[in-house]
């Protein structure tokens, strides 16, 4: 029974063949494989790069492209300066004596007195002094007002010109309304103290006569033996 099976079997796949190769179907099907089968294509080769250096002009704003180049140089610029003083005295500030209210009242009231009994036509302002203008900073403000309407107004030397004739010249600072340097030369030579009132008289355009009251000292105390 087997072998029949078999038997039919080889026959039918005997007449398939027969009929396939009657209609050139093993020849299409190679042909069809042929054709879907993936070609390998040639690896890609890197481009080089070529690159191109050439020398431009920079370009520059039109406003300033036809200017010559700048030149720099070193210049000296004047500044208003006093020669420095040296002094000798040796002042110790850490006994400071600060006057009394009462006592610097008292100075300034002289100031006043002075200042009514000069009948000057002169600009004149009453400054009294503190440890700051005579000791330590050495730094005087003037008054704001007066400075706006009487003093030069960009900075200037500014001579001070004591009881005796002696002059001092000095800074002054427009911008801060007060005298800087070389102040402190005037207060030293002077020996000035706090609350004593000085009495500033602008009898040039940049000098000042200035008159000296002296605060009343504070008595001494007696020690008991």
């Amino acid at each position: 029974m087997v072998a029949a099976y078999e038997e039919r079997r080889r026959k039918r796949l005997e007449e398939n063949r027969k009929r396939m190769e009657a209609l050139n179907l093993p020849h299409l099907s190679q042909a069809l494989h042929s054709s879907l089968s993936p070609k390998s294509s040639p690896a890609k080769q890197p481009k080089c790069r070529t690159v191109h250096k050439e020398i431009v002009v920079v370009r520059r704003s039109s406003r300033v492209a036809n200017m010559p180049s700048p030149v720099y140089k070193e210049v000296v610029i004047d500044r208003v300066s006093i020669p420095r003083r040296t002094y000798n005295k040796h002042r110790d500030y850490s006994n400071r004596v600060y006057a009394s209210d009462e006592a610097r009242q008292e100075a300034l009231e002289k100031a006043h007195k002075l200042l009514s009994d000069l009948q000057s036509q002169y600009p004149t302002f009453i400054k009294s002094m503190l440890q700051s203008h005579v000791s330590g900073g050495f730094w005087l403000g003037l008054p704001v007002q007066f400075c706006k309407n009487n003093l030069p107004k960009g900075d200037q030397v500014m001579t001070l010109i004591d009881e005796d004739g002696n002059e001092y010249p000095t800074i002054y600072l427009a911008r801060k309304t007060g005298l800087s340097g070389g102040w402190k030369g005037f207060a030293v030579a002077h020996d000035l103290a706090d609350g004593d009132a000085l009495v500033f008289q602008l009898i040039k355009h940049t000098a000042f006569k200035v008159y000296i009251i002296r605060v009343k000292s504070p008595p001494e105390v007696k020690q008991l033996k």
